[in-house]
């Protein structure tokens, strides 16, 4: 049974947005040291964080921000904008698709092939070439400002990153190889701590698929699966 979404959500997309504006404008001004190990802790820091903001916009497509429409779908346009000038609109058409027709040849997030094939047609399928202009007329507007390297280090590297750490905890892992459930889908194995951290709770996707109305961090909260139905 769906349940309403509450404020709460609110307030975790807008910590984590926050967090992620807060780092990106604190490192922007680093003096970079590629002998620091922190600097590239910091990378994987901002890849995390850059991939959380996916995950607070997926959670807009589902309605599960808050109970405002407005408000949500707000957050979701400026998630998926700050992630890589996405269009949110798009995102939303084809995510549902994705829910609606889950391993077959109308799902836009599924392809039977290869990691490095699958992983290029879901690149190939969401980016557009107006989202590379934007991004380009952006970058060459910020680097004005902005040390160049850093630009490349903490803004390009980890949005990047985090489109691998996206395909591959919570598309490519969850929907290879064939499936015999009603979703198509296995989850990984329970374990809250690396499931947080390897792409927020999203390996947890059985889970999510039988109730998509559950947001991110309550994830975890959700029954397993029945046994070998989610494998």
């Amino acid at each position: 049974m769906q349940r309403s979404p509450s404020y709460t959500g609110l307030f975790i997309a807008l910590l984590l947005l926050g967090s992620w504006i807060t780092s990106t404008v604190m490192l922007m001004q680093w003096q970079l040291d590629f002998k620091n190990p922190l600097m590239y802790l910091m990378i994987l820091v901002q890849t995390h964080l850059y991939t959380g903001l996916f995950i607070t916009a997926h959670d807009a497509m589902h309605g599960t921000i808050a109970p405002n429409k407005i408000i949500n779908n707000a957050v979701g346009f400026v998630c998926t904008f700050f992630y890589a000038s996405f269009w949110y609109p798009k995102l939303y058409t084809k995510h549902h698709q994705h829910h609606n027709h889950v391993h077959t040849d109308a799902d836009p997030d599924y392809h039977n092939g290869t990691f490095f094939r699958w992983y290029v047609q879901f690149i190939r399928n969401y980016l557009s070439i107006w989202q590379i202009v934007v991004m380009a007329i952006i970058f060459n507007l910020l680097k004005i400002w902005l040390p160049q390297p850093n630009l490349l280090l903490f803004w390009v590297v980890p949005s990047l990153m985090s489109t691998l750490q996206l395909f591959y905890f919570g598309t490519y892992l969850p929907h290879k190889g064939e499936h015999d459930n009603k979703h198509q889908s296995r989850s990984l194995q329970r374990n809250h701590f690396l499931a947080f951290f390897s792409c927020y709770f999203f390996g947890y996707h059985y889970e999510h698929h039988e109730e998509p109305w559950v947001p991110w961090w309550k994830l975890w909260t959700t029954p397993q699966p029945p046994k070998g139905e989610a494998q």
